[in-house]
């Protein structure tokens, strides 16, 4: 496995759990959609809609934290022992 695909979000799980289409969805919204005009278009209520945009944002988080975890602990390991 590729490091790029270790640090993405898993669409493919995220359309199982809510039974739509979520690489779409993220499309959308990256082409600056409103959520109002996905709705429409998809059919997918607003809270669930609401719900999907907070997974993302909560997968994201916690990339970001393991990413920022493993460049402290990769920089503190090139200091070495003898820096302290």
């Amino acid at each position: 496995m590729t490091q790029d695909k270790i640090w993405q979000v898993d669409d493919k799980a995220l359309s199982k759990k809510y039974r739509t289409n979520v690489g779409r969805l993220i499309r959308a919204w990256k082409h600056g959609i409103p959520d109002q005009e996905i709705t429409a278009k998809t059919g997918i209520a607003p809270a669930t809609l609401h719900l999907i945009k907070q997974d993302i944002e909560l997968t994201h988080r916690h990339i970001r934290l393991a990413q920022k975890k493993l460049k402290l602990a990769n920089e503190s390991a090139s200091l070495g022992p003898d820096f302290f």
